[in-house]
């Protein structure tokens, strides 16, 4: 049989360099236990990266720096989302500089959570859960609340075809799908702008 740390390895892989992840993640491979000695063994093999403490990604090395690809903080905060089974969304600025709507480089990163208030430092930024009421509760996919949450911190009067070519163009054919159905319950002008974006009007 596989070993359990393989099977680690091989979904690790399976879904791609920057995924993050914790214990959690491999729930139906193996005990909590085997599941941890198996990451610690694929961290001092160097094949995955430990981020912060209990949280992981598989690193990305950059040819062009000669270095590893820092962590991708999305993908952090889902990762944590899941270890902690907290609800969140990315706040309006955070979406705004994701989708690229932000020309800052962002030093704070902040999600929306159900959760605790939490604040991670990981390399020279800082991953932030600030627990609130949440709206757009009932989104299947973190992309929808990302195109969500832009709009509603950009506000109709700014919405123009420039934003829609921008928004459009982090996502493929199959995703902006969707997102469509995805936000068929989000209400008002926000919905309509969904739709301009996914399917031209």
């Amino acid at each position: 049989m596989e070993s359990i740390k393989n099977r680690i390895y091989r979904r690790i892989r399976g879904k791609g360099y920057l995924w993050a992840f914790s214990d959690v993640d491999f729930g139906d491979i193996g005990s909590r236990e085997a599941v941890r000695q198996s990451l610690s063994r694929l961290v001092k093999q160097g094949k995955i990266r430990r981020v912060i403490r209990g949280v992981y990604d598989y690193p990305k090395y950059s040819e062009l720096l000669k270095q590893q690809v820092s962590p991708d903080l999305s993908q952090v905060a889902q990762a944590l989302a899941r270890k902690f089974g907290w609800r969140i969304q990315p706040s309006g600025d955070t979406a705004l500089n994701f989708l690229g709507l932000s020309t800052q480089v962002a030093a704070k990163i902040v999600y929306l959570s159900d959760g605790f208030n939490r604040e991670y430092r990981i390399g020279k930024r800082s991953l932030i859960f600030k627990k609130t009421l949440l709206k757009h509760t009932g989104l299947k996919y973190s992309e929808t609340a990302l195109v969500v949450q832009a709009l509603d911190a950009l506000t109709q009067d700014r919405f123009n075809p420039k934003i829609t070519k921008k928004i459009r163009s982090h996502f493929d054919e199959v995703m902006l799908k969707k997102i469509l159905l995805d936000a068929q319950s989000v209400k008002g002008w926000i919905h309509k702008c969904i739709r301009i974006i996914c399917v031209g009007g």
